[in-house]
C-alpha cells in the first residue's frame, strides 16, 4: 500500500513548508506593500511563524502538529483580535503566493494551493 500524495508530500514535506513560512514572513517583513498586515504582527515573528508553521503542516495534509498543540485552529476566531480587511486580506496573499512561487512544485499543484490560499484569507475578513 502506497502512502497518499498530499499536497504536503507533493511539495516536499517538512523542508518545503519551512522554505515557504521563511520566505511568506520575509515578503511580509519587507515589502511596503504588507506594512499594514505586518503591522499588527508582534515584533518577533517568532511565535507567529512556528504557528503557520504547524497550521500549514496540517492544512496540506502532513502531520496535525497544529491541533496536537493548540487545538483546532478556529482561525477566524483566533483573528478576531486582529482587524483583517480586505486590504490586509490582500497583503497576506501577496506574500503567500510570493512565497510559493519559491518552492518547486507542480504548476497544477501551485494553483491549487493559491487557490485554497485565497478562500482561506477571505474566510479571515472580519471588518469592512
Amino acid at each position: 500500500m502506497t502512502e497518499q500524495q498530499t499536497p504536503y508530500l507533493l511539495m516536499g514535506g517538512e523542508k518545503a513548508i519551512l522554505s515557504l513560512v521563511e520566505r511568506f514572513y520575509f515578503y511580509m517583513d519587507t515589502l511596503p506593500e504588507a506594512k499594514e498586515l505586518r503591522a499588527i504582527h508582534a515584533p518577533d515573528l517568532s511565535v507567529a511563524k512556528d504557528k503557520l508553521y504547524k497550521f500549514l503542516f496540517g492544512w496540506l495534509g502532513g502531520p496535525d502538529l497544529f491541533i496536537q498543540q493548540y487545538g483546532h485552529p478556529r482561525l477566524r476566531q483566533r483573528h478576531f483580535p486582529f482587524k483583517v480587511d480586505q486590504h490586509v486580506r490582500d497583503q497576506w496573499v501577496l506574500c503567500m503566493h510570493k512565497a510559493l512561487y519559491e518552492i518547486a512544485m507542480p504548476d497544477e499543484l501551485r494553483k491549487n494551493i493559491k487557490q485554497a490560499i485565497d478562500d482561506l484569507a477571505t474566510h479571515l475578513i472580519n471588518t469592512e
